[in-house]
């Protein structure tokens, strides 16, 4: 207990007198957290030219952008989960709900969320739209009820404003003017209406989030840590006309490989997106109907883009600009009919591949991008670090805890560490040079990502040696990070 003890005051006391101009700031910087939904790293500052997302490109040439970011779960619950308490957890959905149930019995095992650390650190903590799994953060039948916080003693607000959409619930699922899903089937899966912002979810919770930031910055003595959610390119793809029009005439590049793999993968049915009407159309025979999915896509992510660029500037043109750390994350990717599926939920790239942008004062080569591979819950420690508070114990005295990417922010050559991700049974390590995915019946499938037939050539046969090496890494990383958590 002393040496843990001594541990801790000497980081402490390293981050706060820290030789850095950006360590040696006397008042703690604020954080700018963005977080979107289902965002694919399709975007022109990850070298898709055809995409408009000319905010999200500014911001990229302004910090770091992480070419090779891996989420911890292919679904948004569980990634959320992993973002927001630095920690491996489960797979589902309903992962931090799980942890709300435990931190109300007062079991020991429940550490510190990343929200609740800074507020505990004297920050005024806010929270606007979909950052966790329930946008606004609560529990009942329409995701409105007051008595079932998903996140308990995080937030100082933590809002979602649902409009003509009536609740949460609602406004997760909705298409323009009010339209709220009852059944899948009888909502279309695209859609694009004339209109403003406003017609479509992203618009209402954004003009709260600005009166947020104008609130927020309008105390410079106080520090903030504002997390704005945005949900598109969430299913269904509705977003206003005016973003759709730059694709009209666009040719799309053909999909890689877009068959069914052979043999035992996690690949599915695309249940999520086959279940919304598709006028009788399936987009895996019907190469006109595919691209058409993906323009619609495509028209998402330029709304949520705009959405970014909202953000951005209010805090651009405030008095916090020079005082401000800002993240883009997307939550997981999505598969636009690569391995033919449509959706996420599998182990395969395409699903757990996603944009992470860092941006904060005096970052060095602003602009240049990192190869280094990283994973969703080192931002805790990074935000912590960049910010200049004392990360908690647990990530500090754990050898296999979440660790911080100012290395990668100041020299963008600074090589990263494997990547960890899962979904409910199956796990899986990401190297610098292979994917390994095991199933939970013991099955293995191994990737060469420097072939190139990347992951649809399984080769587990071939290298029985490297998948049980690889395998122990994978149990290790696992299971000593989860006993460290238990005995806290």
């Amino acid at each position: 207990m002393a040496t843990r003890t001594l541990l801790f005051l000497l980081t402490t006391f390293t981050l706060v007198i820290g030789s850095t101009p950006l360590q040696a700031k006397k008042a703690p910087l604020n954080v700018l957290l963005i977080c979107v939904d289902d965002l694919r790293p399709e975007l022109a500052c990850y070298g898709v030219d055809y995409i408009h997302s000319p905010n999200i490109d500014r911001l990229a040439t302004e910090g770091r952008l992480f070419r090779r970011h891996f989420v911890q779960a292919p679904t948004c619950g569980a990634s959320r989960y992993a973002l927001l308490t630095g920690c491996y957890g489960p797979g589902g959905n309903g992962a931090l709900f799980q942890r709300a149930a435990k931190l109300e019995a007062k079991s020991a095992e429940v550490l510190p969320s990343m929200p609740a650390w800074f507020r505990q650190q004297g920050y005024t903590t806010v929270s606007v739209g979909k950052v966790s799994h329930h946008p606004g953060g609560r529990g009942g039948p329409d995701w409105d009820d007051e008595s079932q916080l998903e996140m308990p003693d995080a937030w100082d607000r933590h809002l979602l404003p649902s409009g003509p959409w009536q609740h949460p619930r609602g406004w997760m699922h909705g298409l323009a003017n009010g339209e709220i899903r009852q059944q899948n089937g009888g909502m279309d899966v695209f859609q694009s209406l004339a209109g403003p912002d406003t017609i479509y979810p992203d618009g209402v919770s954004l003009d709260v989030a600005l009166e947020q930031l104008d609130e927020l910055t309008a105390k410079p003595s106080q520090p903030f840590f504002l997390a704005v959610g945005i949900l598109r390119p969430h299913l269904p793809f509705g977003a206003p006309a005016k973003y759709m029009k730059p694709y009209e005439n666009v040719t799309l590049p053909p999909t890689p490989h877009p068959n069914k793999p052979a043999g035992k993968t996690t690949w599915h049915r695309s249940g999520e997106f086959m279940s919304y009407n598709r006028w009788e159309r399936n987009p895996n025979d019907d190469p006109a109907f595919a691209i058409e999915v993906r323009k619609h896509y495509a028209a998402c992510v330029s709304y949520a883009d705009a959405q970014v660029g909202r953000l951005t500037k209010a805090l651009s043109d405030s008095d916090a600009a020079q005082n401000t750390i800002v993240v883009l994350w997307g939550d997981h990717g999505w598969h636009l009919g690569e391995h033919a599926v449509w959706g996420k939920h599998t182990l395969f790239e395409e699903s757990l591949h996603s944009p992470l942008i860092i941006r904060y004062p005096g970052i060095k080569q602003a602009g240049q991008a990192t190869d280094a591979l990283v994973e969703t819950r080192d931002l805790y420690p990074t935000l912590c670090d960049l910010a200049g508070i004392a990360p908690p114990a647990f990530l500090i005295d754990n050898p296999l805890a979440s660790v911080s990417l100012r290395p990668q922010l100041e020299d963008p050559s600074t090589k990263g560490h494997a990547a960890v991700s899962y979904n409910k049974a199956n796990q899986t390590l990401r190297t610098e040079s292979h994917r390994l995915i095991v199933h939970n019946d013991g099955s293995s499938e191994l990737y060469d990502h420097t072939s190139a037939a990347k992951e649809t050539k399984n080769i587990a046969a071939n290298e029985p040696e490297l998948v049980e090496s690889l395998k122990e890494r994978l149990r290790e990383r696992l299971g000593r990070s989860q006993e460290s958590a238990a005995t806290r």
